[in-house]
C-alpha cells in the first residue's frame, strides 16, 4: 500500500470470535472494517467495529451482554522533516496494529450508565435484593436513578 499510487485504497474486513485487548477487554462477535486510503501525507484509515462485551447494570449490578459500536479516523503519516508532530507514523514493516485504536474506540464507547434493559428496577436500598427478580416490603424506599 506504501508504494501504490495516491488515491489507491484498501478495504480490510474483519471477524473475530473473541479477542482480548489488553489485559481488561474481552470481546466476542467482533466484526470491523477498515478502509485504508492512501493520501500524500500517509496512510488514512476510516474504521467501523462492532462487539459485544460483558456489561454491568448501574442499578442491579447484574452482567449482562452489550454491544458496542465505534467508528474512527486515523492518519499514520510518512515520516519526514515536516511530519514531526504526529501522532502515529506508517511503520518501517508496512504493518499497522489496530489493537491500540480499537482498544481505545472501544472503551469510549461504554455508555456512562449501562442498563441491562430500560425498566431495570434496581436493589432495595434497605436489604440489597434484586427487585427485578423479587419484592420485598421495602420496596417503597428504593432509589430511582
Amino acid at each position: 500500500m506504501i508504494h501504490e499510487s495516491i488515491g489507491n485504497y484498501r478495504d480490510l474486513d474483519f471477524n473475530f470470535e473473541e479477542i482480548e485487548l489488553e489485559s481488561d477487554l474481552r470481546l466476542s462477535n467482533v466484526l470491523g472494517k477498515v478502509r485504508i486510503n492512501r493520501t500524500p501525507q500517509g496512510l488514512l484509515l476510516d474504521a467501523n467495529f462492532a462487539a459485544n462485551v460483558v456489561g454491568q447494570c448501574v442499578r442491579c449490578l447484574e452482567d449482562f451482554p452489550q454491544q458496542l459500536t465505534t467508528e474512527f479516523q486515523e492518519l499514520y503519516a510518512y515520516r519526514s522533516r515536516h511530519t514531526k508532530d504526529a501522532e502515529f507514523f506508517v511503520p518501517e514493516d508496512g504493518f499497522i496494529d489496530l489493537s491500540p485504536l480499537v482498544y481505545e474506540n472501544m472503551l469510549l464507547a461504554f455508555p456512562i450508565k449501562t442498563l441491562c434493559r430500560p425498566d431495570c428496577k434496581g436493589l432495595c436500598t434497605e436489604c440489597g435484593i434484586n427487585l427485578n427478580n423479587a419484592t420485598c416490603e421495602h420496596v417503597d424506599s428504593r432509589v430511582a436513578y
